[in-house]
């Protein structure tokens, strides 16, 4: 039974990185960035609901305290979407998961300076070896290498960045005794209320027409592949795996984006950016694992 929860964190990954070609379709479809969001969010929150209803219905109740975290991880969970979407836009499918994939390295500053979290030189060389396979995933020290948005790449960081601020947010969140799912749902809330106002409804309804009922199965399927599903998936696992191995496991989210783009979009990448997207998968799980690893040692003292 045990290794269903071992394929939930691979399913999880796979479907992260699936996430450019719903973007891109929905994109060359008229849908803006944040109609586009607005789609995905407001979609999520019904499956939210119904993933908390089945589970366990206690987990709808927050008290007043919880409100400013939460609207916290909503803004940076929308922040970290325009970010992505912005990078899967003008970048390879890789590049930008591999961006967005260096979050642990800004959650390593961000604990440092917030919780003096102590940067051992394991960690150090871990993020030497994210800067390495970052670098040969753009490409620049080829000769001949793509022209890479410096917009994208901007972007890209900024998504890891705004995904370091959620983790740590949420981190907090749970501490004082929140569970995953009650977070989601009402970060979920939050970025809904907030987007209503920049959604353009005409792109929406102008997308259905084009096609009603396969075009209304590719918008829940968006929503229910590129977020909710994942983090239900990744969720359901961390009760029965440790943190660092469910993050190992879930980790094919930049390979699964590299093959996505080569299948879908002719991004064939050059031996040293292959490279490149496994060394930077590599240092990021002995990052993670060397945080998990610390965390486990803290719990036991």
């Amino acid at each position: 039974m045990k290794k269903i929860y071992l394929i939930l964190p691979i399913i999880a990954g796979i479907m992260f990185g699936s996430t450019g070609i719903f973007v891109r379709t929905l994109t060359e479809n008229g849908v803006d960035s944040t109609t586009l969001l607005f789609l995905r969010f407001s979609i999520a929150t019904i499956y939210m609901i119904i993933a908390i209803f089945l589970t366990d219905k206690s987990l709808f109740k927050i008290d007043k305290r919880d409100i400013p975290l939460f609207i916290l991880c909503g803004l940076c969970i929308l922040a970290l979407n325009l970010c992505y979407n912005s990078s899967i836009n003008t970048v390879p499918l890789s590049l930008a998961a591999i961006l967005l994939s260096t979050a642990p390295v800004f959650v390593l500053i961000l604990e440092y300076f917030l919780f003096s979290e102590k940067i051992t030189t394991i960690k150090v060389l871990s993020v030497i070896l994210v800067l390495v396979g970052c670098t040969l995933v753009t490409g620049l020290l080829e000769e001949n290498s793509i022209s890479i948005s410096l917009l994208g790449i901007i972007a890209g960081i900024g998504s890891a960045i705004f995904w370091a601020i959620y983790s740590v947010s949420s981190r907090k969140s749970i501490e004082m005794g929140r569970h995953t799912f009650t977070i989601l749902l009402y970060s979920l809330i939050t970025i809904t209320i907030v987007l209503i106002p920049f959604t353009n409804f005409t792109q929406i309804t102008n997308f259905v027409y084009l096609n009603t009922i396969p075009n209304i199965l590719f918008l829940m399927l968006h929503s229910l592949v590129s977020f909710a599903l994942p983090y239900i998936c990744i969720t359901i696992s961390l009760n029965h795996l440790d943190a660092g191995t469910a993050v190992i496991l879930s980790s094919g989210e930049p390979v699964a984006a590299l093959l996505f783009g080569m299948i879908f979009y002719s991004e064939i990448p050059t031996v040293l950016m292959v490279c490149g997207v496994f060394i930077t998968i590599i240092a990021l799980i002995i990052l993670s694992r060397s945080s998990s690893n610390e965390n486990n040692k803290k719990l036991e003292n």
